[in-house]
């Protein structure tokens, strides 16, 4: 035979696309359509339906940017549409290639009950299966004009990301607002011909895709293409045997799950998020009705509380497809965080607020830990979702590694303390995806564990306000659930998969340590300010339950809950993947930065109250320790009446227009143009900086990624390099408590900064108090450090531990990681011998191995400041502050004890006492949290980790009257393979054992109980 593929596959395209589909709803009448602009915010349902409104003309442009306009449509179903299904079809404008980046609405009835949303690829609002001749249509559709920032060329500046930049003019023209007949057999056809085309595509050449092309040709030839609903049914029996054909036995076995991805903040605000929630939920709960067995899995806590606090109506239908086990609530976190940059304790409120608000709305806790887009996962994670009982983890990221890739599907990870959990990528690289045949083939095709595994998982759904799932994905999954030559497509909760696939890989592949994402290293520079704000406030909040568990302990003060869940809620909030790792637009950070602002000042405000509770009214001058760690004589979690002490100042000497610094510990060289030349440390008298180098020198790189502007930095941007050693100004003083300061000033580019050096008494680190002012466009700014130590690897803190990185490149896997993460330290050492650096704000570094006359050394750079143009084209620009310090002889607990120092800064206050500390433990294991039980027992909950990476015996002392004491979870909860309780010793001490990074939580019940 001839080949006439390509003919048959062009025919069925072109007949698809140009007669089949628009014919769905070709029968239409026009609406009456009237509408209302609103000038500002948005505006509840119930006002936005009492709103007054005036004709409107279809085609008639509308919709600034940001803005909302309500349409009301309203019609009459023609007396010979009696009978038939009838639909509403509204296009207000879209282009279905931006599906969930521009215009949106929510359809409501004159009730105020919500219908279902309108999106590029969901056009349509049911009327009645049968409708009746004159009934009357009323409708009130809630528009949201948003612009399309990520568009065909898709990283130019643009002021339209900020409410206030934005362009007044009208951006969409809508197109159709109609009552339609649906003609079901139409689009029944149009799923038949999709599936079978695509199916085709990925079929090799044999009988079976033959077969296929054939019932194509053979359906075309019955279909009349001036009578399409007549013949549509002759069409659909030619195709059927091709549909009706079973899959293999062995065929890939997919588990969907209806899907919504909404980026709880991005190229839209948080208040927009909002609407788009309510928007989704509405449609999809819309589809579980009209469908017997899709399922619909939706993460993020926070989600759901914005419906149930700004859309009750839409709320209520979700409580109901949730009690009916086909709206899954999913992840069991607060939002689906960023997870390199969060702090430990920040981790573990993610998981508590987020079970606490599903087990309190639902009586449900998710299984699993469900971030799908996450940029890069900590080795933390694996210790920290066991202890909050989760059992399984989901991600799809890594898939968009440049170089290398990720060797399984389903698989065991293992963190930085052993602990291993049970975890899966999708093998179709998609979490939204359409169930195409090409995804669908991709899934099975590359599924690595096909030896011994069956499936996989599908996230199918349109994201980020697109609607999540349609009813073409459900047809087609009901045409792909048992079809030759295709994978098995089946609707199913990941718990089920989860509890399959463990069966099935009894002995999994392992993969030991940190998930990095081999892309968007510069999210952990992006943005300083929301950096910033993140790391103080989710420092402070854990002061202030430290102190307000204290006072209402020691003195019964009120422990405030409500309040702290608050502040904790937008914490975790702003934790969220697009929004910490500085990837939103203007908008987006301008209020992140006013609500850290906000909870800063409402957590200090708690542990002024607390301390002057805790310490009393007096006169007397109180210094408080609030860290984990003791400092200058006053113990951690402590506070000591100021008695005087005897302070032998730094020794400062003017040399060479530079300056000699010398404390009992240290002696620091500083040259003529401000930089650090030589670092001694006394006792052993090893120089820190690398022989013929100089140290804390800022260093400007030109930052133009090849895309993703916030996100990327690409490695080329090391080729070119500016130091920064010239200067405006240096001078330098000796303050009156002993510590030495310099003072240097620098201008470069459009820029300048301040650089204030500090030496304190009795201190090994020097430290950089930094302020610039920042003007530069696509410019990275480093500062750097070339380290006389040959270390094999860094070590760099993560949550409650630090993770190890070679220093070397040898295989494109290290060489990948030019741009990786830290906390508060990263430590580089070589035996008898280290050197850490410490910051207050900083997330990004890098590390390079050089050599100069035969020496290795370690050069450790602190990424600072980048000026990328999308999606904000102000990014960073202004002030920007910075503290970092070079710790000049250390090791890893000394490091862990430097970066506490300077993220919890001493205070001093008045009072009549000092106070001892509630809880102190013993040298090897640090507390990382002291508060009351979140479900206000009364009880106190003690969280402990070993910092260091050893085996440690410990004792926990509580110094208050306990009764009880036992480990729980990170929930608090009872563990089920630990005893009911630990022996606790008369004086409030328990004894634990902690493996490498082991993180405990105790749970003690105070008074006579």
């Amino acid at each position: 035979m001839h080949d006439d593929i390509p003919l048959t596959i062009g025919r069925a395209r072109r007949v698809l696309d140009e007669r089949i589909v628009p014919a769905v709803h070709a029968t239409s009448v026009p609406l009456e359509v009237a509408w209302h602009v609103l000038p500002g915010e948005p505006v509840p349902p119930t006002e936005g339906l009492a709103l007054d409104y005036e004709p409107y003309e279809v085609g008639t442009p509308w919709g600034a940017a940001w803005g909302t306009t309500w349409f009301r449509l309203r019609g009459t179903v023609p007396a010979g549409w009696a009978g038939r299904r009838v639909e509403a079809v509204v296009d207000l404008g879209f282009d279905v290639d931006m599906t969930g980046f521009q215009c949106e609405g929510l359809v409501y009835r004159a009730d105020g009950t919500p219908v279902k949303s309108i999106a590029p690829r969901n056009q349509w609002v049911l009327v009645s299966e049968e409708a009746g001749a004159g009934d009357e249509v009323e409708w009130f559709v809630e528009c949201a004009s948003n612009p399309v920032l990520l568009d065909h060329h898709p990283f130019l500046p643009t002021d339209e990301g900020d409410v206030r930049t934005s362009s007044p003019r009208p951006l969409y023209t809508s197109r159709r607002m109609d009552l339609a007949l649906f003609e079901s057999e139409l689009h029944e056809l149009a799923l038949d011909v999709e599936v079978l085309l695509e199916l085709q595509a990925e079929l090799p050449q044999g009988p079976r895709r033959m077969r296929v092309l054939q019932a194509l040709d053979d359906a075309l030839d019955a279909l009349d293409l001036q009578h399409l609903a007549q013949t549509a049914p002759a069409a659909r029996a030619a195709l059927a045997p091709a549909l009706a054909s079973p899959a293999e036995a062995s065929a890939h076995r997919i588990s969907a799950v209806g899907h919504a991805h909404i980026d709880s903040a991005w190229l839209w605000p948080v208040r927009e998020t909002i609407r788009k929630v309510a928007r989704t939920a509405s449609s999809v709960t819309e589809l579980i009705d009209q469908t017997d067995d899709f399922v619909y899995g939706m993460s993020s806590a926070q989600q759901y509380a914005w419906i149930k606090e700004h859309r009750p109506e839409v709320w209520a239908r979700v409580v109901a497809a949730v009690e009916a086990g086909r709206f899954l609530p999913l992840g069991g976190m607060w939002v689906e965080s960023d997870t390199v940059m969060p702090s430990g304790e920040s981790i573990v409120r993610q998981f508590s607020q987020g079970q606490r608000f599903f087990e309190r709305e639902f009586g449900i806790r998710p299984a699993g830990v469900w971030l799908p887009d996450s940029f890069g996962y900590s080795p933390a994670l694996p210790q920290l979702m066991n202890r909050a009982g989760f059992r399984w983890f989901f991600t799809q990221k890594i898939s968009w590694n440049q170089v290398n890739k990720f060797p399984h599907h389903t698989f065991e990870w293992e963190g930085i303390d052993g602990s291993r959990t049970f975890s899966h990528f999708p093998s179709m690289d998609t979490y939204n995806s359409q169930l195409s045949g090409a995804e669908v083939a991709k899934a099975s095709v590359q599924f690595r564990e096909n030896r011994l595994a069956s499936g996989s998982i599908a996230p199918v759904g349109w994201g980020d306000g697109g609607g999540g799932t349609t009813r073409e994905m459900t047809g087609k999954a009901a045409r792909l659930a048992d079809l030759e030559g295709s994978a098995r497509v089946a609707w199913e909760h990941p718990d089920a998969f989860f509890e399959r696939a463990r069966g099935e890989l009894v002995d999994p592949p392992v993969w030991v340590g940190e998930l990095y994402l081999e892309l968007h290293r510069a999210t952990l520079t992006s943005q300083h300010q929301t950096k910033q704000g993140n790391r103080r406030t989710e420092h402070l909040l854990v002061e202030a339950e430290l102190w307000a568990t204290t006072a209402a302990v020691r003195v019964g003060a009120d422990y405030p809950y409500d309040e702290l869940d608050s502040l904790w809620q937008t914490v975790l909030l702003h934790q969220f993947h697009d929004i910490l790792p500085g990837t939103s637009i203007a908008w987006v950070h301008r209020e992140a930065v006013a609500e850290y602002a906000r909870v800063e000042a409402a957590a200090r405000a708690i542990v002024e109250r607390s301390q002057a509770a805790v310490v009393g009214e007096g006169d007397l001058e109180v210094e408080v320790n609030s860290s984990p760690v003791a400092r200058d004589g006053v113990p951690a979690f402590s506070a000591r009446v100021v008695e005087p002490r005897e302070v032998r100042p730094v020794d400062l000497v003017a040399r060479d227009g530079g300056f000699v610094l010398t404390n009992d510990l240290v002696r620091v060289v500083v040259d003529a143009q401000g930089l650090v030349v030589s670092a001694v440390d006394l006792t052993t008298g090893r120089d820190a900086v690398a022989p013929g180098q100089v140290a804390g020198l800022l260093q400007l790189h030109q930052d133009f990624p090849n895309m993703w502007d916030a996100w990327d930095v690409d490695r080329y941007y090391r080729n070119k390099v500016t130091d920064l050693r010239d200067l405006d100004d240096i001078e330098a003083h000796v303050d009156g408590t002993g510590t030495a300061r310099i003072v240097v000033r620098r201008s470069f580019s459009a820029s300048s900064v301040v650089q204030t050096l500090t030496l304190a008494p009795g201190r090994r680190t020097l430290e950089w108090a930094q302020q610039t002012e920042w003007h530069e466009t696509e410019k990275f700014l480093k500062v750097a450090f070339p380290l006389d130590v040959r270390a094999e690897h860094t070590m760099a803190e993560t949550q409650f531990g630090a993770v190890r990185r070679p220093t070397h490149v040898n295989t494109s896997w290290e060489a990948a990681k030019f741009e990786t993460s830290m906390h508060r330290f990263v430590l580089v050492d070589e035996p008898g011998f280290g050197v850490a650096l410490v910051n207050d704000s900083v997330y990004g570094f890098d590390t390079t191995r050089d050599s100069a006359d035969g020496a290795v050394s370690t050069t450790v750079r602190l990424s600072l400041l980048r000026a990328p143009r999308f999606p904000d084209p102000a990014t960073d620009q202004g002030t920007q502050t910075h503290r970092f310090g070079l710790v000049i002889g250390t090791d890893l607990a000394g490091a862990t004890a430097e970066g506490l120092w300077m993220n919890v800064d001493p205070t001093t206050t008045t009072g009549a006492r000092g106070a001892l500390p509630l809880v102190t433990a013993s040298d090897g294991v640090l507390v990382s949290s002291v508060k009351l039980a979140d479900d206000r027992s009364g009880d106190l909950v003690v969280r402990l980790w070993e910092p260091v990476g050893r085996r440690v015996r410990a004792t926990v002392r509580v110094d208050a009257p306990a009764a009880a004491v036992r480990a729980v979870s990170l929930l608090e909860e009872a563990l089920p393979d630990v005893g009911a309780q630990a022996g606790l010793g008369p004086d409030g001490s328990v004894e634990i054992a902690l493996g490498g990074f082991e993180v405990r939580t105790l749970r003690f019940v105070l008074g006579c109980r």
